[in-house]
């Protein structure tokens, strides 16, 4: 079975950083999605790609994955841009 591993991303909707950081391992769907035929919602018979599971570190992910014999492979983080503008830069 195969698994990707990446670093949760800060929520845009709010400011705090509470679960910023963690490191996510989630399987990758081996059948592909189709189109329930009653509401038209996209799904699949694989119930693993459901499964999330959050770890502290990468070394953390990584031992999981080594351990249970899954075949990971890991997303590097996203750097972060900021942005900086005072409140005046809006009208000019």
């Amino acid at each position: 079975m195969a698994a990707r591993i990446f670093q949760e991303q800060k929520n845009a909707m709010q400011s705090g950083k509470a679960r910023a950081g963690r490191w996510i391992l989630e399987f990758e769907s081996k059948s592909e999605r189709r189109a329930d035929p009653l509401m038209g919602w996209a799904g699949g018979a694989d119930t693993q790609e459901q499964v999330r599971l959050t770890f502290p570190t990468l070394d953390a992910a990584k031992a999981y994955a080594d351990r249970y014999g899954i075949d990971a492979h890991i997303l590097p983080a996203v750097p972060r841009k900021l942005h900086i503008q005072s409140y005046a830069d809006n009208f000019r």
